[in-house]
C-alpha cells in the first residue's frame, strides 16, 4: 500500500490498537480522536499525532483515510438505560459528528471505514446470515443499524463509504478469548446456554487484512462482513477451544444464570448469528484462517 495520511477514531482499542502498530510498521502516517491524547501516546507510541476533539484539525487537513471504531465498551458494566443510550452516544453521536468534521474539510478523504457489528443482524438461529439479510429487532441491531445510517450520510459529500460489520475477533491480549481463557485453562469453561448458538469469528489477522483491502481498493464499498468463512456453534468452539488447551470443557453456564449476571447484556452471548461474508468472498478476498482450530492453534502458540 502506498504510503497514506490516516485519522482514526477508537484507536487504543483491541482492534484500534492492533491496527495502528501495523500502520506505523507500514510507514503511514497516523492521526487519532482521542479522549485522552497523552495516555494515547503513551499506549502506541510517539510515532503518531494524537488530539482530543475534530476542532483541533484544521479545515485544511488532508487525510486520504478515515478509520471510525470509537464506542464505549459493551461489556463493561450492565445496560442501564443511561448505559444503553451512553453506547449510543459514543458510536452514532461520534460518528455524527465525524461527519460533520468531513463536510468541513476542503480536502475529502478517499475513503471512510466506519465500525459495525454482526449484530445488526440479531438472533436468528440457524438462519445463514449474509450482507442482504434482514435483520430482527433488539437493541445491538438498532444500534449498529443506526451507527451504519449515520456513516453512510458521508456518501453525501462524495466519500466512498465501507461498513465493517465485525465479528468475534481472536488475538492475543484483548477480545473474546482473553475473558474465556482463564475459565478454559483452569478446566473450568464450557459451553454458554445450550451451546447451540452461532459464533461467527474472525482471526485478527484476517480482520486487518480487510480493513487494508478496503483501503487498497476502490471499487468496494458498501457492507461487509467481518467473519471468517466457518462459524462454528458455541458448543463446538468451547470444545475446540478446550481441546488446544489440553483441558476438559465440562462447565456449562445455563442461560438462565447469564441472564440473572447480565441482564439484557446476556443478548450478546445467547444470541445466535450464522454469517458468511459473501461480499469479501465475491471480492475474491482470501482468508489466512477459514478454519477454527488452526486459528486457535496460532493464537495459544504465539502467546
Amino acid at each position: 500500500m502506498t504510503t497514506k495520511n490516516i485519522l482514526i477514531t477508537g484507536g487504543t482499542g483491541f482492534l484500534g490498537s492492533a491496527l495502528i502498530a501495523d500502520w506505523l510498521a507500514q510507514g503511514h502516517q497516523i492521526t487519532l480522536i482521542s479522549r485522552d491524547p497523552l495516555a494515547a501516546m503513551q499506549q502506541l507510541g510517539n510515532q503518531i499525532n494524537a488530539v482530543s476533539d475534530f476542532h483541533l484539525l484544521p479545515h485544511s487537513a488532508q487525510f486520504d483515510v478515515i478509520v471510525n471504531l470509537a464506542g464505549a465498551p459493551l461489556f463493561s458494566s450492565r445496560w442501564s438505560e443511561a448505559r444503553k443510550q451512553q453506547i449510543r452516544d459514543s458510536r452514532i453521536g461520534l460518528t455524527q459528528q465525524l461527519v460533520a468534521f468531513i463536510a468541513s474539510l476542503q480536502h475529502k478523504p478517499e475513503v471512510l471505514i466506519s465500525g459495525s457489528a454482526i449484530g445488526i443482524y440479531g438472533d436468528q438461529g440457524d438462519t445463514v446470515l449474509t450482507e442482504q439479510s434482514s435483520g430482527k429487532a433488539d437493541f445491538g441491531q438498532q444500534l449498529c443499524s443506526d451507527w451504519e445510517q449515520a456513516a453512510l450520510q458521508a456518501e453525501s459529500l462524495g466519500v466512498r463509504v465501507c461498513l465493517i460489520r465485525t465479528g468475534l475477533v481472536l488475538g492475543n491480549h484483548g477480545g473474546l478469548l482473553q475473558r474465556m481463557l482463564p475459565a478454559f485453562k483452569f478446566g473450568l469453561g464450557g459451553c454458554l446456554g445450550n451451546g447451540q448458538q452461532w459464533m461467527s469469528w474472525i482471526h485478527l489477522s484476517d480482520w486487518l487484512a480487510i480493513v487494508n483491502s478496503l483501503i487498497e481498493r476502490p471499487e468496494l464499498s458498501g457492507a461487509f462482513n467481518a467473519t471468517a468463512p466457518n462459524p462454528v456453534s458455541n458448543q463446538s468452539f468451547s470444545q475446540q477451544l478446550a481441546k488446544q488447551l489440553h483441558r476438559p470443557a465440562l462447565l456449562p453456564m445455563p442461560s438462565f444464570v447469564l441472564k440473572l449476571l447480565l441482564g439484557e447484556m446476556s443478548e450478546l452471548i445467547l444470541g445466535s448469528q450464522r454469517v458468511l461474508p459473501e461480499h469479501l468472498l465475491a471480492a475474491g478476498f482470501k482468508f489466512q484462517y477459514p478454519e477454527l482450530a488452526p486459528a486457535l492453534q496460532q493464537i495459544l502458540n504465539s502467546d
